[in-house]
């Protein structure tokens, strides 16, 4: 291909793959497979390879990260972007009105929106392109994230439809619940604390150094305010609509998270419904903004130094109890990390009785300066467990004993280490405590390590209490007389839990490594440690640079890799496991049986014990093929959870056989021809 020719090609990949990723990411329609998307970004991936002069700032490829970002570079807001005052009650909101009223006569149209609990953020558009993204700052100046904004799908790149010339559109960013809980999954995963709440891991992350990381995690936007247009004749609720048409993602009239009314009966009715349904939402919601519509009339109201007149924000009421604190325990994780717990006298939060609350770590414990006996303030709004957020220190009692963290702990009695430069206290008896020693195990069975079949947390319970295994290369030396004799095991329990444990000795190399439960190296770092250094022996004497030289490794993961092989325990659980026939090295992509042989497959939807890649890897290796969309030539669909009901009926309607993944992994565990 010539000069001129691969111009023309990533003129032409970065115009279609734009456009199917408007109708993916914001019009929730599309007309292309994830699998021809994701072929289409690589050929454009090549080409700019291949010709590094010509890629555009705009690509789609730069959605993935990768950057490394230093410094995040202070920006002077063109229009200030201030905070709205708030109220908490419909007196307040009447006030208000009555205030705008006497400035701009009774002739008014107010809209309704949800208030987003995320990170506000102002986008320049410079000739249709993307050309700044600033955060709120301060008000008066912000900080430069455009290479991090560029990571979310939902924020176009390029405009179409007819756009001025240069403009700003403010909205917020913020996490999706269902994305945050799959972080917080991940970091479980990975014996590190889970996130608090979606605001402030949106907050961060977009200040994070490496947008690769950014883009992964999965934040979203909605785009509502449009600045430097001069268009005075529209409304507000007519410009967002407008927008739409230029590609931005805005709150939908239809969901009903944009209204318009007259009256303040209509205000207080969106605030009424949201206030019983926003538990309904996939994102977090702390209020209401309540806006006139007409823009010349917000010209006319003007601001305040802090506020504009002409918008206010309705704050829901985070509901707080009061209870009193009973005493407090100490849970240690699988990775010894040591989570202080409060026991609460029980009490109705949130529909729900919650007698326990987090406290976190020992400096959440001395800010609260909690005493035992306390009477303490208990709140659930936006976090994922209930949190004490302080103390009514008139009901204390002046015999009241202070809650200290403790020195040792309370499973193994080993004296606990403070993280350096964390929050976090650790045992690291990691072999002889038992509440880790279980934990490692149950981490090891799980569907996304081993996914050992007939093995449960109830069963490595009576296991550990029988005597049977202190670690997970124990597992391997149980026999079927063993087992059976455990309390309510029976001989056909007895012969899946042997039967599972062999089968494991099947699973790829990187699941082997997750499943040891090596701090900090969850699922995807493990994948990256198996593909860059191949075997276990060469990632347990791997340098510090070597690791660090890994995509996604850092220097904690790094310094995390290098103590685990240091100890000599561990080390020997790795040498029986490979006595055993674990896989400890990256298997040669070679043709592991022609069971598939001929057969075409369509995979979809979300699977347990393997990622969709992984599944279409497996249908490769076994002979198959995979094909992006079913047609009557298709012989299989791979049917995950949440798969659209179109591809089912579709599926249906051809006679297509439909497999689940653990009929799949049946027939490759019996090596029998599909027919």
């Amino acid at each position: 291909m010539n000069q001129n020719e691969a111009i023309a090609r990533i003129k032409e990949l970065t115009t279609v793959l734009n456009r199917h990723n408007h109708l993916y990411y914001v019009e929730s329609n599309p007309e292309i497979s994830d699998y021809d998307f994701d072929m289409l970004l690589k050929k454009l991936q090549a080409l700019e390879m291949q010709f590094p002069d010509f890629v555009n700032d705009h690509s789609p490829t730069k959605r993935v990260g990768g950057d490394i970002t230093k410094k995040f570079e202070t920006v002077v807001h063109k229009y200030p972007m201030l905070s709205l005052s708030n109220t908490y009650s419909k007196e307040e909101i009447e006030d208000w009105d009555a205030r705008v009223k006497k400035m701009v006569g009774d002739d008014l149209e107010y809209v309704c929106e949800l208030k987003y609990d995320g990170v506000a953020i102002g986008i320049q558009y410079v000739d249709g392109k993307l050309f700044r993204a600033v955060t709120r700052g301060d008000g008066a100046q912000g900080e430069d994230v455009t290479n991090n904004v560029k990571t979310i799908r939902t924020i176009p790149l390029v405009l179409h439809g007819d756009y001025p010339s240069d403009f700003e559109i403010r909205g917020e960013i913020f996490f999706p619940l269902k994305n945050f809980t799959k972080l917080n999954e991940q970091r479980l995963e990975a014996g590190e604390p889970e996130f608090a709440n979606p605001r402030n891991t949106a907050s961060g992350t977009l200040k994070m150094q490496n947008s690769k990381i950014v883009s992964d995690r999965g934040l979203d936007c909605f785009l509502y305010g449009v600045y430097g247009t001069g268009n005075l004749d529209l409304g507000h609720i007519e410009t967002v609509a407008k927008v739409a048409d230029w590609g931005f993602k805005i709150p939908s009239e239809q969901d009903r998270y944009i209204a318009k009314t007259n009256s303040i009966d209509g205000v207080m009715d969106f605030i009424n419904h949201w206030d019983e349904n926003r538990d309904a939402l996939p994102f977090e919601i702390d209020g209401i903004v309540i806006k006139v519509n007409q823009y010349h009339q917000q010209e006319e109201l003007g601001y305040t130094a802090k506020s504009p007149r002409w918008a206010i924000s309705y704050k829901f009421k985070t509901e707080r109890v009061e209870t009193r604190l009973e005493s407090v325990i100490y849970q240690v994780g699988r990775t010894g990390a040591i989570t202080p717990v409060a026991n609460l006298t029980p009490v109705q939060l949130g529909g729900t009785t919650v007698k326990r609350a987090s406290l976190h770590n020992a400096d959440q414990i001395e800010k609260l300066d909690l005493h035992f006996n306390d009477a303490v303030y208990v709140e659930k709004g936006g976090e994922i467990i209930p949190k004490i957020v302080g103390v009514n220190t008139a009901c204390r009692t002046v015999d009241a004993k202070r809650v200290g963290f403790i020195d040792f702990c309370p499973e193994c009695s080993s004296e606990l280490v403070r993280e350096s430069g964390g929050a976090n206290h650790y045992c690291l008896n990691e072999t002889e405590c038992l509440p880790q020693m279980k934990g490692k195990v149950e981490h090891f069975i799980g569907r996304k390590s081993m996914n050992i079949d007939g093995l449960g947390s109830e069963t490595v319970d009576v296991l550990f209490k029988a005597g049977l295994i202190n670690n997970v290369a124990d597992l391997y030396e149980l026999n079927f007389e063993q087992v059976v004799e455990m309390e309510r095991t029976a001989d056909k329990s007895a012969n899946k839990l042997i039967d599972g444990v062999k089968a494991s000795k099947g699973m790829p190399f990187h699941k082997v490594l997750f499943g040891l439960g090596i701090r900090f190296v969850g699922e995807t770092v493990a994948k990256k440690l198996a593909k860059s250094l191949n075997s276990m022996s060469a990632i347990s004497v791997a340098t510090f640079d070597e690791l660090i030289a890994v995509d996604e490794i850092g220097d904690k993961i790094a310094m995390s890799i290098q103590a685990y092989f240091s100890n000599e325990e561990n080390c020997l659980i790795v040498d029986r496991l490979t006595a055993f026939g674990l896989n400890m090295e990256v298997e040669e992509k070679e043709q592991a049986s022609a069971v598939l042989k001929g057969k075409s497959f369509v995979v979809s939807g979300v699977f347990n014990a393997f990622s969709r890649p992984e599944l279409k890897e497996m249908i490769e290796l076994n002979g198959g093929k995979n094909v992006s969309s079913i047609s009557s030539k298709t012989d299989y669909l791979l049917a995950g959870d949440k798969m659209g009901p179109a591809k089912l009926k579709k599926a249906t309607d051809l006679d297509v056989t439909i497999l689940s993944e653990d009929a799949f992994i049946a027939i490759l565990k019996n090596n029998e021809h599909v027919n």
